[in-house]
């Protein structure tokens, strides 16, 4: 099973402004139902009245593109960390280096006063906590989950509450950046959680997080995360869309980048496509095909669950799956405009 979370997404821009920014929560009523809330950005109590944890023993699962370098951060500096042993983990001589263990079953990570997940989706989070030899079977009264996968809000709610249930505590920590900022331990976390979890937990987030924001109640997290990563996948999609015409057209990539770099289609997305319209380098945006698709199906099923429009969001879902379906699952976003023309698909090694 692969469990690991590829890429957190990438900036779209600044979304959350540190002053005063309009977030999504999701709550559950009593038809089971969900609604969306606004809410105001919050920074979380008051400093001064917060109660933090010493430096507790951690868990990890997921050790792959995005959680090798949380689990390096955590134990460089120096809290006792636990991994879970997984054929997906990365190289992981760094992490034994520094003291983490390697364990080899889920309840193992039972000692743990807290577990980071850092998978690829919903059903892999739900396997982890709920299947044979799951955590929520295994934890301790007061173990914290901070999940730092993408994930469909529903889904985080009803997990939050079975937590609660088996005596633990549910926070949503969704990550934006990249892997390079997860090894340097510059994450940006979007966390719903109860204001006073937040408070404890902000030590150990910080050791991998460069900007934390406090989105509200427990979803809160997700849902953000579902909404940054439809702007800036959506943003990326639509660019390589309209370069795959420019190149059918005879516009010269040189040509189109400059013009839009200079315009109203400047920004982050742009950035990142360009040096592969300009010299076929897909660094800047090593995000999947596969893995945009299902950020893309995660968004459309939250905005039918709060009962928004999604006619957009629908549209990038279609080509995305399309190109998914066409083969190139596996090839990164970055390189979307070559894949949309098939005379220029590229080739991998």
């Amino acid at each position: 099973m692969a469990i690991h979370e590829d890429q957190a997404g990438v900036d779209a821009g600044q979304i959350v402004d540190d002053h005063a920014a309009v977030l999504w929560s999701v709550e559950k009523i009593a038809s089971g139902h969900l609604v969306a809330r606004a809410a105001s950005a919050q920074a979380g109590p008051p400093a001064g009245q917060e109660e933090t944890m010493d430096k507790m023993t951690v868990g990890m699962v997921g050790v792959g593109l995005m959680g090798h370098g949380i689990a390096r951060n955590i134990a460089a500096k120096g809290w006792p960390l636990l991994f879970l042993d997984h054929p997906g983990n990365q190289p992981v001589g760094d992490l034994t280096a520094l003291g983490a263990r390697r364990v080899d079953r889920l309840e193992a990570l039972a000692e743990c006063r807290a577990v980071i997940l850092c998978l690829s989706g919903t059903p892999q989070v739900e396997e982890v906590l709920l299947g044979a030899g799951g955590l929520l079977a295994a934890i301790r009264p007061g173990t914290v989950i901070v999940d730092c996968s993408t994930a469909i809000p529903a889904s985080t709610l009803r997990l939050a509450g079975l937590t609660r249930e088996a005596g633990g505590e549910f926070m949503d920590a969704a990550m934006t950046r990249t892997p390079k900022e997860a090894e340097e331990g510059r994450l940006n976390l979007l966390v719903g959680a109860d204001g006073d979890l937040f408070n404890r937990m902000r030590p150990l987030l910080g050791t991998f997080a460069e900007n934390i924001f406090y989105a509200g109640d427990v979803g809160a997290g997700h849902t953000l995360k579902l909404l940054h990563n439809f702007v800036s996948i959506g943003c990326a999609t639509l660019i390589s869309e309209a370069a795959a015409c420019a190149r059918q057209a005879g516009i010269r990539d040189a040509t189109f980048v400059d013009v839009l770099s200079k315009g109203g289609g400047h920004g982050a997305a742009l950035d990142r496509i360009a040096p592969f319209l300009l010299s076929g380098d897909t660094s800047g945006m090593r995000f999947s095909v596969a893995n945009a698709a299902k950020d893309l199906s995660y968004y459309r099923q939250l905005s039918r669950d709060v009962g928004a429009a999604h006619d957009a969001a629908d549209g990038v879902g279609a080509a995305l799956d399309g190109l998914a379906q066409g083969g190139f699952a596996d090839s990164y976003l970055s390189e979307a405009a070559a894949l949309f023309a098939p005379q220029d698909k590229p080739s991998h090694d």
